[in-house]
């Protein structure tokens, strides 16, 4: 059984994969930015949730206070802003900056005693960095930075490893599940396996990071290919 850490685990992806783990009998806490719901939702499947705000590192050492030992860690919380250069939200993307990059290294250093030789770590990026669109000016800067991350996180961590996963379109996630039909019937044009990824496609590349001892400092694409479209 190990220990597993879910930061961003109340919905979507770190969902799916929260309750993966939980499912095969390890011990799983997952976090979210509301307690309550975080911990009504890990309930669900034997898990432990608590309260954590990415986007106020400042207040992340005492929220994970009683988290021991972690096997485990698993990044995934996200935030969307549309945010294009020309009607710049500076306060916007103050947020995501410091939540994608301050708050995912802000965990990291909170739980280093707490890791060992055999941890592992995943933190999730995304495919804008490679296909940014209108409005994602912040998104875009963040996910290739996860990158930067990674590496010199496996660097100073060693001999933990650090890995990233970037998804594609993930058509049944929540954000996806969203859009108009001839949105999703679009893109699915544009992935080469005729299929967009699913939330379980992703669950199942963090978890292989995870698992693999000899993977270290890999950026995952889960696209389907769709980058080649």
């Amino acid at each position: 059984m190990s220990s597993v850490l879910v930061v961003g685990g109340t919905s979507g992806i770190g969902l799916e994969f929260a309750r993966l783990r939980a499912g095969r009998g390890d011990e799983v806490v997952l976090t979210g930015r509301d307690g309550h719901r975080a911990d009504t939702i890990a309930k669900e499947f034997g898990a432990r949730g608590i309260a954590l705000d990415l986007g106020r590192p400042g207040e992340i050492t005492a929220a994970l206070a009683d988290v021991g030992r972690v096997d485990h860690l698993v990044i995934a919380g996200v935030s969307r802003d549309d945010n294009k250069v020309t009607e710049y939200d500076i306060d916007a993307a103050l947020r995501l900056v410091t939540l994608k990059l301050v708050g995912y290294t802000e965990v990291v250093h909170t739980l280093t005693s707490r890791l060992h030789d055999d941890s592992a770590i995943v933190l999730f990026g995304g495919q804008a960095k490679e296909r940014p669109y209108p409005g994602a000016t912040t998104v875009a800067t963040v996910n290739a930075g996860v990158g930067g991350l990674v590496n010199t996180l496996a660097v100073e961590l060693a001999p933990i490893r650090v890995n990233a996963v970037h998804p594609g379109v993930v058509g049944d996630s929540p954000y996806w599940q969203a859009k108009p039909e001839k949105v999703l019937a679009a893109l699915r044009t544009e992935t080469p396996i005729g299929r967009l990824a699913t939330m379980a496609d992703v669950a199942d590349a963090v978890d292989f990071l995870l698992r693999n001892g000899s993977v270290n400092a890999v950026e995952l694409s889960v696209d389907g290919g769709w980058l080649l479209g």
